[in-house]
């Protein structure tokens, strides 16, 4: 006999930001329904505390991901996402907090130990630092590496690069040096149109033969 799972296949959105809101309201700043998911943006000091009501009075028993946004235009240009997912209800929530590279977000390893390894990689790739993680090195990027790749003002090229020396017999670290000219474009789409003609295209402007003769 075939044992089903208590969870529904599918949980609707239906009265979950009243009921969330309700017990939160103390730090909540915003809450709101867009492209089917249920969003909370909390309080930064208090994202510890709210994650830990809905584990426990909401049952979102599991943290799947932490996740990085970068808006050099605000005055705390980053945002730190967390998504949360109830195992009994089938249902998702997202909670985000704001912050800047002084102000550090209060972390969650107390509450999810999988968290060291998602504020690790949120802290490598864009700079946010978690107060009361134990362990926060990088993750994804080399111990000598400089600056924040997911930074929207992070350079394509990076600052340094690295090679192994014959000379010297180990690793070592350099500033960039570009190999050739860096090309340069337009960000013109060919499909669009533009105001010059593609390699290839003067075949497309040629007349026909036949014409040609009339």
């Amino acid at each position: 006999m075939a044992v089903l799972h208590s969870a529904p296949k599918f949980a609707p959105n239906d009265g979950v930001i009243d009921a969330i809101s309700e017990t939160i309201s103390v730090w909540l700043i915003e809450a709101i329904e867009a492209h089917g998911e249920v969003i909370f943006r909390v309080e930064r000091d208090a994202i510890a505390r709210v994650l830990q009501i809905l584990r426990e009075d909401h049952a979102y028993q599991q943290l799947m991901e932490i996740a990085g946004v970068d808006y050099p235009d605000r005055a705390e240009r980053f945002e730190v996402v967390y998504m949360l997912q109830s195992l009994t209800k089938n249902h998702r929530v997202m909670v985000k907090c704001s912050a800047s590279e002084d102000t550090p977000v209060p972390t969650v390893t107390t509450l999810w130990p999988n968290a060291g390894w998602l504020e690790r990689e949120v802290f490598d790739m864009y700079g946010v630092t978690f107060a009361g993680n134990a362990d926060l090195r990088r993750i994804l990027t080399d111990y000598g590496f400089e600056g924040h790749p997911f930074r929207k003002d992070f350079p394509m090229t990076g600052y340094t690069e690295l090679r192994y020396s014959e000379e010297e017999k180990r690793v070592v670290y350099e500033p960039v040096e570009l190999a050739q000219e860096m090309r340069t474009f337009d960000f013109l789409s060919p499909w669009e149109g533009t105001d010059y003609v593609l390699p290839g295209d003067e075949k497309a402007l040629a007349k026909p033969e036949g014409e040609a003769k009339k």
